[in-house]
């Protein structure tokens, strides 16, 4: 990295999963750093999704490194997800046509239940299929997939957890880490949020906030979704060794059903 922006910067890992994202200050210049993100960057940042693009640049080796504004700021708690911004912000990505069209031209397909099913089951080990709350709801994805079909799809960011969410010092909010972005249902990003942050009375108006009406059809989408990511979390805690949180997934999964 110092030999595209010069010595005189400060360059550090910016942790995460991959090890391919940094932190660059020199003076008053701070840069977030990341190794050969998606295409799709540059349209989150001309919708104001994410913290602005500020340069991309190709390396000899073929890698792409893009650098965006690095922004002081925190992430959301928790509390700040019933917020009405965090609902304005679900909209204008769930409505943004120019995401759909990028993702799309990257070759992402719209998926359908079934495909989501499939990708989460095939990576279930034999210990997490004998679970009894794991064979319940096994067979209640099984029996309403047919029900949970939706005409509507659009880029879902698929991990709306509160930490990746950017709240900067002059009351900016950013959606930030893309990278399971898909086109989908918007029961899996709006389920996920409500089950985890929203209390169910709160429902109604939390989605007032979103543009849509609590219909029965998108409780069962929504339960459906979750329900399924829910699976996934639990194999992959386990696969971690930290079972303490897979048990607080597994008891999250006997609440839902």
């Amino acid at each position: 990295m110092e030999h595209i922006l010069g010595q005189e910067w400060e360059i550090v890992p910016a942790g995460g999963a991959t090890g391919e994202a940094f932190y660059a200050s020199y003076k008053e210049q701070r840069l977030f750093l990341k190794r050969n993100s998606s295409p799709f960057l540059a349209v989150l940042s001309a919708e104001g999704i994410v913290p602005k693009l500020v340069w991309t640049k190709r390396l000899e080796n073929g890698d792409v490194i893009t650098a965006q504004q690095w922004l002081p700021g925190r992430e959301l708690k928790p509390h700040d997800m019933n917020h009405e911004n965090v609902a304005r912000m679900l909209r204008k990505i769930h409505r943004s046509e120019p995401m759909v069209g990028m993702l799309s031209r990257l070759e992402k397909e719209p998926l359908q239940p079934e495909t989501i099913f499939q990708s989460v089951v095939v990576d279930l080990d034999e210990e997490v299929l004998s679970l009894p709350v794991v064979k319940e709801t096994l067979s209640f994805l099984l029996n309403e997939a047919s029900n949970v079909l939706c005409n509507e799809k659009v880029v879902c960011h698929g991990d709306v957890n509160h930490n990746n969410w950017l709240l900067t010092e002059d009351n900016q909010l950013y959606l930030i880490d893309w990278d399971g972005a898909m086109i989908a249902d918007p029961a899996i990003d709006l389920g996920m949020l409500l089950y985890l942050y929203i209390p169910k009375d709160d429902w109604n108006s939390w989605l007032a906030m979103y543009g849509k009406p609590l219909t029965d059809n998108l409780k069962l989408r929504m339960r459906w979704y979750v329900a399924l990511q829910t699976l996934s979390s639990i194999q992959f805690y386990k696969n971690k060794g930290r079972l303490e949180e897979m048990d607080k997934w597994i008891t999250f999964l006997e609440e839902i059903l």
